[in-house]
């Protein structure tokens, strides 16, 4: 996996790939950076903007490529430009703005990611309820981590009737020392359990504001 551009989100990328023991290869052309990351990450100092210099380090065998040059967008265009001429399978482009965003989509990037306003959403969600975690997967579609509601604590989820009344899907129960399991309909919730739940964002808030 090819990772352009080591700051935050880059760097942040190319650093837990390298964990999971993927592949990867990451560019820089700051040679600040280059120096802050050589050695914790196999690392290249090229400027991708130069499609000459994406050629040399043969880009063209990377399935997948993400760009994390964001604040530059200049930068940034250009060099998801070149990666859609060498025909990248797959490229994932870091935009700053929804702006920023479409040019990207209209050029050819095939995944763009706002990391800071989805970042945004995700905290608020938080914050605003009871929720501990929550995934918007697409189009409203959304898992969420949180505390059962009082009205369903001590009972089976058929007997709460929780995707009758509400729209949503009980889909795991984790209790206290207990490990994970899949949500049956004969499942029973208790007050200290957590529980993951799925379904459209608005049905999931309205249920996780019940008390």
């Amino acid at each position: 996996m090819l990772v352009i551009g080591l700051g935050r989100f880059g760097s942040a990328i190319a650093a837990t790939l390298e964990r999971l023991g993927q592949d990867v290869l990451a560019v820089e052309r700051d040679p600040q950076l280059v120096a802050q990351w050589a050695g914790r990450v196999p690392l290249v100092e090229a400027d991708c903007t130069n499609p000459e210099a994406l050629e040399q380090l043969g880009a063209r065998d990377f399935p997948v490529a993400v760009v994390g040059v964001g604040s530059y967008l200049e930068a940034s265009v250009l060099i998801t430009g070149n990666l859609v001429d060498l025909g990248t399978p797959q490229i994932w482009a870091k935009a700053i703005s929804a702006e920023h965003a479409r040019i990207l989509q209209r050029i050819g990037a095939h995944h763009v990611v706002l990391p800071e306003a989805d970042a945004g959403s995700r905290v608020a969600h938080l914050v605003s309820g009871k929720l501990l975690d929550y995934i918007e997967v697409e189009d409203g579609f959304t898992v969420v981590k949180m505390r059962p509601p009082r009205e369903t604590q001590g009972f089976t989820i058929a007997q709460s009737k929780i995707r009758e009344r509400y729209g949503v899907t009980v889909i795991g129960v984790k209790s206290p020392g207990i490990e994970f399991v899949y949500a049956e309909p004969e499942t029973r919730i208790s007050a200290n359990d957590l529980i993951i739940v799925s379904g459209h964002a608005e049905l999931l808030e309205r249920f996780a504001s019940r008390p």
